[in-house]
């Protein structure tokens, strides 16, 4: 089978990682790609927003399956291209994608499917934002309408940072979405979707902000593990059932079927799961520290969701043990980054590249705000842990930052579930 990945992170190159070694792949190429999938597949130039040239792309390499990373691309149809030339794909329609290319319509959905998530109210008009924010907060939960990679988030008790930002957003001319603040721990889980089937992976949990103790800005993402060791059993079939199945079943309903990975960021709160947002993409960094724990074929999984033959599949088989990602980010990011730095230590083992290049005379410099993400496993999460901060300490990027706390709160056993309301 011939496998072209669309994209040019560090999940990328953990989705190529997963597929370079099956013996079922005599192929593989990832476009863009960056300076760490270009050890493992063939590097082709695209522009992924294009979705006509995905498609020529595709047609042109002859490949059998093309897997789409990011969410821009997927919202603006190049899953639709790619299918029309004739070849199957791993992602949603640009219809199906609205689920996260708008929050407004994903809220039209969770309403109609009857899944539990915060209320909310879009504010399209300066004139009516100050009587909007009266009717929340504090805690003031204020979100761009539409992409925005992590960072058109600003979760607030401040009401006058939380104005700054939406009239920011507003003489942008974007929609403002503003939503009740949730209590209880954040989690992540995704989830293979072939139109009806759903198969969950393993719950994993993110870091957004920028500093330790999250402090500082919303970014991408600077780490996530997986699993959930306090999580309880019952989670992900209850999240399943409540929130992930419906969304899917109402999507067939209104005939705009959803196929690929749908990502859902939760809320626990003492009244269960609450859908915090949808993405129609992998998640990026939990990606990195899920995908590390998959013992089933990736590209087998991929193609049966991309051909609807997702319940013909056997359970998911997953290593013992954890997971723990580390972002190590540029100078200046999540504001602008600094570019062209020489980084060392990028070819270790469990370091994923992100916005990296390699120079002319071979060297690895960075290119982007998030530069690598560098994961450990172990047979629990201090180990795993461990591992992950050790390999940091072998990288080195001038001026590059990364949080030091990734999963120390679920180490220590500070995380939990609320108390239920009821």
């Amino acid at each position: 089978m011939r496998v072209l990945v669309i994209g040019s992170g560090a999940r990328e190159h953990a989705i190529v990682l997963a597929l370079s070694a099956d013996p079922q792949i005599s192929a593989l190429a990832c476009a863009p790609g960056n300076a760490g999938t270009a050890t493992l597949a063939e590097s082709l130039a695209v522009d992924v927003k294009d979705p006509d040239a995905v498609a020529t792309l595709a047609t042109r390499w002859r490949a059998d399956l093309v897997v789409i990373g990011p969410e821009a691309p997927l919202v603006v149809g190049a899953a639709d291209a790619v299918r029309k030339a004739g070849i199957a794909c791993f992602g949603p329609s640009a219809d199906a994608a609205r689920i996260e290319g708008s929050k407004a319509f994903a809220k039209d959905v969770m309403a109609a499917a009857g899944v539990p998530t915060a209320t909310s109210e879009v504010v399209d008009n300066p004139a009516h934002l100050d009587a909007a924010l009266a009717r929340f907060g504090p805690t003031w939960v204020v979100k761009d309408d539409g992409l925005a990679a992590g960072k058109g988030v600003v979760v607030t008790p401040d009401y006058d940072e939380a104005r700054k930002h939406a009239m920011t957003l507003l003489d942008g001319g974007h929609p403002v979405l503003l939503e009740s603040f949730l209590d209880g721990p954040e989690a992540s889980l995704f989830c293979l979707v072939d139109g009806t089937t759903v198969r969950p992976l393993l719950p994993a949990q993110d870091f957004k902000r920028v500093g330790d103790g999250d402090s500082g800005p919303n970014t991408g993402g600077m780490g996530a593990y997986a699993p959930l060791p306090w999580a309880p059993d019952s989670l992900v079939d209850d999240i399943v059932a409540r929130v992930v199945q419906p969304v899917v079943d109402e999507l067939a309903k209104r005939g705009t079927p959803y196929s690929g990975l749908l990502y859902a960021g939760l809320a626990l709160t003492s009244d269960g799961p609450q859908v915090v947002e949808f993405n129609c993409r992998f998640g990026d960094p939990e990606t990195q520290a899920v995908l590390a724990l998959l013992r089933s074929p990736l590209v087998t999984l991929l193609h049966a969701t991309a051909t609807g033959t997702l319940a013909e599949q056997p359970p998911l088989e997953w290593a013992d043990g954890a997971a723990v990602t580390v972002v190590i980010a540029a100078e200046g990011y999540p504001g602008r980054p600094r570019v062209d730095d020489v980084i060392t230590g990028a070819d270790l083992a469990g370091v994923l590249h992100a916005g990296t290049r390699r120079r002319d005379d071979g060297a690895v410099v960075s290119s982007g705000g998030r530069v690598l993400s560098v994961v450990g496993t172990g047979r629990d999460l201090v180990s795993a842990r461990e591992q992950a901060y050790e390999r940091v300490a072998s990288v080195h990027l001038p001026g590059g930052h990364h949080r030091t706390d990734i999963a120390s709160a679920a180490v220590k056993g500070e995380v939990a579930l609320p108390a239920s309301s009821s």
